[in-house]
């Protein structure tokens, strides 16, 4: 007899394929490193690290012990009911045909008073512990920095206090840091589960989330009220710093040391990466690496229109009037919130999902470079690079001919 069952192959395969897939998404344009998708276990079944994530913040351990106490309690009362259930089920079974009941008493005071006044000490020790940690999360004493975070169908974006902005929520360690939260559609909640941290970002009015990371590393950060059909793409990370520098390495945007199809690709992780994706699926909106060398596109109403500056344009400033055919509108305007050189950065980058070697490989500081067809690469920007040497070549010619 084959006890083997080849479904269960096929349903390892498939939670296989499932994770490897998690694993290899984009969440919100950051590469989400392998061990901020896997589950850290610990070797010892009776620490809260068996059963949950790594601790990150000050709260975790607060958190954690009162978990394991209402855990373990939970389970003495479930075996110790149970067994004696169990117990009593054969012991007092029926083993004969004839019944011959037993008298019992009807009232045990010593019993009664136990079952009774032994769990409402419990009770009242798991309430008080469950709002003494409610209240520290919700009253810091002390608070160093205040993090705007901005939740949209379906993204995050964090602004610091020197304006830099970011799709990933960055900390310093030890440092008591305040979230002052605020939704720009529905109903959003931000969760990061290594910080033992969750709160409601509610449209029309302010939340706030208080964290004291106390180890530095990458953790996960999603969203956990159902907010659309891309719900699930609403996660990114929360990355702990070791010192102010280091955080301000990893925020801080200086555009003369980039090109401009990466300031693109930086406005796209903030303001796009959660409706749009850039590797090729389908999402809220269309994905963008099959913008650009499309040639035209169809619409709702039928019309075809060319895929260019002035349609990018359009499509960013006013995006309901351009709605792709099998595609509903739930973008918002951007016009105002994005300057004509962030749209021409943002067309810079499509030009490079499409192609590459397209684009400009240049710095050349606050302006975006455009390339395209008529314009010669491989000379653009050698000007500035060659006008000290002609100088210094005029000025030896002028001295050869005068010492003639």
């Amino acid at each position: 007899m084959n006890f083997f069952n080849p479904n269960l192959l096929a349903f390892a395969q498939d939670l296989e394929n499932l994770r490897e897939l998690v694993k290899g998404r984009s969440q919100n344009g950051t590469d989400v490193p392998d061990h901020a998708l896997e589950e850290k276990y610990g070797r010892n079944f009776w620490n809260s690290d068996y059963w949950m994530p790594e601790q990150a913040s000050t709260f975790g351990p607060q958190v954690d012990e009162l978990y394991m106490g209402i855990f373990w309690i939970s389970t003495a009362f479930f075996i110790g009911i149970i067994g004696t259930m169990c117990y009593f089920v054969v012991k007092y079974r029926r083993t004969g045909k004839e019944i011959n009941p037993l008298p019992s008493p009807s009232h045990n005071t010593g019993i009664e008073v136990l079952w009774s006044v032994l769990p409402s000490i419990l009770l009242a020790w798991m309430f008080y512990e469950g709002a003494r940690g409610y209240f520290d999360m919700r009253a810091p004493q002390v608070i160093e920095e205040e993090i705007q975070v901005k939740a949209s169908q379906f993204n995050w974006e964090f602004t610091y206090p020197d304006g830099d902005k970011s799709s990933e929520l960055h900390l310093v360690l030890n440092r008591p840091t305040k979230l002052v939260m605020y939704s720009a559609d529905v109903l959003h909640s931000l969760y990061v589960p290594a910080f033992r941290q969750k709160m409601d970002v509610v449209p029309g009015r302010y939340t706030y989330l208080y964290i004291k990371p106390d180890k530095t590393g990458d953790f996960r950060l999603s969203c956990t009220e159902y907010c659309g059909n891309e719900h699930s793409h609403m996660r990114t990370l929360a990355k702990v710093h070791l010192n102010e520098k280091a955080r301000k390495d990893d925020t801080v945007w200086i555009k003369a040391i980039h090109k401009p199809w990466e300031y693109g690709q930086r406005l796209y992780q903030i303001n796009c990466s959660g409706c749009h994706s850039d590797k090729g699926a389908a999402g809220t909106g269309p994905p963008l690496n099959e913008t650009w060398g499309a040639g035209e596109r169809e619409l709702t109403d039928g019309t075809k229109v060319k895929i260019d500056h002035n349609y990018i344009t359009k499509s960013i400033e006013y995006p309901e009037s351009q709605i792709v055919k099998g595609y509903t509108n739930k973008m918002p305007s951007f016009k105002g919130k994005l300057k004509q050189e962030d749209i021409a950065a943002i067309i810079q980058y499509l030009k490079y999902l499409n192609d590459p070697k397209s684009v400009s490989e240049e710095v050349i500081g606050d302006k975006p470079i455009e390339a395209g067809p008529d314009r010669d690469e491989s000379k653009t920007g050698q000007a500035t690079k060659e006008e000290p040497k002609k100088e210094e070549a005029q000025k030896e010619e002028a001295k050869k001919e005068e010492s003639k």
